[in-house]
């Protein structure tokens, strides 16, 4: 039974009466000090420990949480403890019997361990209890999110997806381009922070997807299946190396609540075409099964415009012989499906098994109009071909992870372990037709040909990772990887007569490759008081062959290659007071080569443009450096340098005659172009303007240089380019919101093209309805229609110009809305996925 006793004015007591008043008390305090000795003896006979962890949703630990020890059989509370700084716990001298563990923290909901029964002198260590945060202005089990659009940690960015109202309806690729630091090229590639060479994953997974096809595979996934987009510039050891700009990581949107929840959304969208997706997600969390699901539909429809003048000079005198005009009218049509679904067993209060299994269809046609004029020097055409095309393809993947995770002890010590199999199929069927006229347009001759080109990839990966906490806020990490991908790329073209078919033997290829990378790393961090230090190493050995298959008039040819190397991180931080955190880190990483870039055949595109593998192109290597200054998390200032050298980029090179004269077609292929050397200097803020207003604005200043050789020049080449993001949330009344958005960059040099300025903006607005678990949401993006990419380049003996219109502006409606209710049981979960940047290097789709 609990006494309160009431203080006492000791100044208004006699002193007799004060005497015999601490007189009752010492007395008081001898026996209870006496009884609570003899029932500590006696609990030390007859009880046990309890120890344990408590965590929240983001893996963090929770600092003083309150932790009630209960009774199993009415929750009636026997003692309580507060979590220390690592989010420890621990009750000792437990009387026997059964128990139970509730953890409450401000801003989480409650949590709850299993049941628990002490016997004498056993100590238990219960699993880690993870704290789901609550939100403000939580309702019944109705949850509203207020994350801000984006959140800056010293080691990332984070991209809240549904905090931007214009996301809605929009693509995974919509999100990215307006991501601070990201840039999108003309052909889908991905830069960070002025660099190209980003890996991109999903989960913590790679999409084993490479620069236009992975452009094709974020633009039919729908921004309502994303929660994050991290951003991590400098990734640490544990990662694979592979991104010499570092990793962008979507994380897909998992229900963490307890019980059945789920959600469904529903967009449409109206540009020159239409456009639609639609998704569910469900999620049942209970007792020792978690099972998920999610799949998603769209159709995408749009169109592009690519207009390209190329003046080609002569090689001594470098006057202008000809001039060549084209223009081309493509239609896209394509839809994509895709499925997910998981189980994650927790077989015991330590140790977790799961599986996830995922696919997608994605079928697509595209078909292309294109007129092309050649002229002379003196603007007068001399012949005119029109070519059309038909493409239809299908790809089709699947894949399956299993997943275990251990925990030996409630200090953070585990070891968890993946294993992944991802195959890929596709089957690309092609008719093109290519008729002469002369300047009149009168008929001259005609081509047709037909192509069949049929991939097949096949991936296994296997992972282990062990984390081993030490004493000091100190910890230790160690991991194993390996990877063996197959790939097999047939190019089957036919000539097309009226009643017959032949096979164009210079054409026609047949194309093999292996690839086996095996990894290690270790990795040591530690807490300083202020200071924070992180230190990294990982090792990878490559080794693959290729074989080209020869044909009646080509012969086999081969190639392989194998090297290992080294890749540290050092990460040091020091937070000098509580407005003003530093942190600088140095990491060397990889690119590699997309499996088909390494076919040396030539894809025929039209009789202007071919499409060239290169056996002999080499991995890119990058030095990354930064400095990062945080001002009251509220401004965030970042210098960074690299130096890449073998720089792995598109070339363009003109083909020569069997005379060895210039010919007017150009080849397209990846190579190497020497080295790059490129610094900058980012800011980002989110401020606070009004209680209803915050704007959040980014700018980036990159100054970059190339030089090297490339098919005997020599390039020498640099500029500066600024990137502006500017993001304004309005927070209404009545569960409106709105926002405007925008971004613009400056002219900037990608490889061997300069691309001039281009920029877009945004407006949207979301209403909540339906009691707060339904939202509508309205949006217009590329407002003023200036999203499209045009520049120039001058190779050889060739200057080019080119603009590439698309249906970038589309009005978007689009409604999602939340289901479910919770029950009190928290499970961890575990991130899932074991192969790393082998997804990234894929090609799939058309990538327009």
């Amino acid at each position: 039974m609990l006494h309160i006793v009431p203080m006492f004015d000791m100044k208004s007591l006699k002193t007799s009466t004060k005497h015999k008043l601490m007189k009752k008390i010492l007395n008081s305090l001898i026996i209870i000090a006496i009884a609570s000795f003899s029932t500590d003896l006696q609990a030390q006979n007859t009880g046990g420990k309890i120890k344990g962890q408590v965590i929240d949703g983001s893996q963090k630990t929770v600092e003083a949480a309150t932790i009630s020890l209960l009774n199993a059989k009415d929750s009636s509370v026997v003692k309580f403890s507060v979590a220390n700084k690592t989010g420890n716990y621990q009750f000792e001298n437990i009387p026997v019997g059964q128990y139970m563990i509730s953890v409450s923290a401000v801003g989480h909901n409650k949590g709850y361990s299993e049941k628990v029964e002490i016997k004498n002198d056993e100590t238990n260590i219960l699993k880690t209890i993870e704290l789901v945060p609550q939100p403000k202005g939580m309702a019944g089990v109705t949850v509203t999110s207020t994350r801000p659009f984006i959140e800056q940690k010293i080691d990332r960015t984070i991209i809240n997806v549904e905090a931007s109202v214009t996301n809605a309806g929009a693509t995974a690729l919509d999100v990215l381009e307006k991501s601070p630091g990201v840039t999108v090229d003309k052909d889908g590639n991905i830069s960070l922070k002025g660099k190209q060479g980003v890996m991109v994953m999903m989960d913590g997974r790679p999409t084993y997807l490479s620069a236009a096809e992975l452009t094709n595979y974020l633009k039919n996934l729908p921004a309502s299946a994303i929660d994050q987009i991290e951003i991590m510039t400098n990734p640490p050891a544990k990662y694979d190396a592979a991104g010499n700009a570092g990793i962008i990581n979507i994380k897909a949107k998992k229900n963490k609540q307890q019980g059945f929840n789920g959600s469904f959304n529903a967009n449409y969208g109206q540009g020159k075409y239409w456009k639609g997706n639609t998704g569910i997600n469900l999620n049942y969390r209970t007792g020792k099964v978690n099972l998920f699901a999610n799949a998603n539909a769209s159709e995408w429809n749009g169109f592009q415009t690519l207009t390209i003048h190329r003046r080609f000079k002569d090689d001594a005198t470098q006057e202008t012989k000809a001039i060549f005009d084209q223009v081309s009218d493509m239609l896209n049509s394509s839809n994509y499906y895709s499925l997910k679904l998981g189980a994650d067993f927790y077989v015991s209060k330590n140790t977790t098994v799961g599986f996830v299994t995922t696919g997608f269809l994605n079928p697509e046609k595209y078909s292309s109009n294109t007129t092309s004029y050649l002229q002379n020097a003196n603007n007068k055409v001399d012949s005119i071909v029109y070519a059309s095309s038909q493409n239809e393809n299908k790809w089709k993947n699947g894949s399956v992870n299993l997943n275990m995770r251990h925990q030996y002890d409630s200090t953070g010590r585990e070891l968890t372990a993946d294993v992944d199999y991802v195959t890929y199929e596709s089957n690309n069927n092609q008719s093109f037709s290519n008729t002469s006229y002369n300047p009149s347009w009168l008929k001259k001759g005609e081509e047709k040909l037909r192509g069949n080109l049929p991939v097949a990839i096949d991936i296994y990966s296997a992972k282990l990772d062990y984390t081993h906490p030490l004493k000091k806020d100190a910890k230790f990490e160690a991991g194993l990887k390996t990877s063996y991908v197959h790939t097999d790329n047939a190019a089957n073209y036919y000539n097309v007569f009226i009643d017959a078919e032949s096979i164009d033997f210079n054409k026609t290829n047949h194309f093999l490759y292996k690839e086996n990378i095996n990894a290690g790393y270790v990795n040591y961090n530690r807490q300083f008081k202020k200071f924070g230090v992180q230190a990294g190493l990982r090792y990878e050995h490559t080794s693959y062959n290729g074989k080209q298959h020869g044909n009646p008039q080509r012969v086999d040819s081969s190639f392989s290659r194998s090297y290992g190397n080294l890749f540290p991180t050092i990460y040091v931080s020091y937070k000098a007071d509580k407005n003003n955190q530093w942190a600088v880190n140095y990491g060397r990483r990889i690119s590699r080569p997309a499996y088909q870039n390494l076919n040396p055949f030539l894809f025929f595109i039209d009789n202007y443009t071919y499409q060239a593998g290169n056996p002999f192109i080499k991995p890119q290597y990058s030095d990354n450096v930064e400095l990062t200054h945080t001002f009251k998390s509220i401004l965030t200032t970042t210098l960074n340098y690299s130096y890449t050298k073998n720089l792995m980029t598109e070339t363009f090179e003109q083909v020569k005659s069997l005379n060895g004269s210039d010919d007017y077609a150009t080849i397209v292929r990846n190579g190497n172009i020497g080295k790059r050397n490129s610094a900058g200097v980012s800011l980002s803020a989110q401020v606070p303007i009004k209680k209803w207003w915050t704007g959040i604005f980014y700018s980036n200043l990159n100054y970059s240089k190339f030089s090297g050789e490339l098919y005997g020049e020599y390039l020498n080449i640099d500029a500066i380019n600024v990137t502006f993001n500017v993001n304004n949330q309005f927070k209404l009344n009545n569960g409106w919101s709105a926002e405007l958005s925008g971004w613009y960059r400056t002219k900037g040099i990608e490889g061997q093209i300069m691309i001039e300025p281009m920029g877009s903006a945004s407006v949207g607005v979301s209403k909540q309805i339906l009691k707060q678990k339904g939202s509508l949401r309205l949006n217009v993006r590329d407002v003023f229609y200036t999203q499209f990419p045009r520049g120039h380049i001058n190779f050889q003996n060739t200057e080019a110009y080119f603009e590439n219109r698309r249906d970038s502006r589309v009005a978007n409606l689009t409604f999602s809305y939340r289901f479910g209710k919770p029950i009190k049981d928290q499970r961890q979960r575990r991130k899932v996925g074991g192969a790393d940047d082998e997804q990234n290097r894929v090609k799939v789709g058309s990538g327009s």
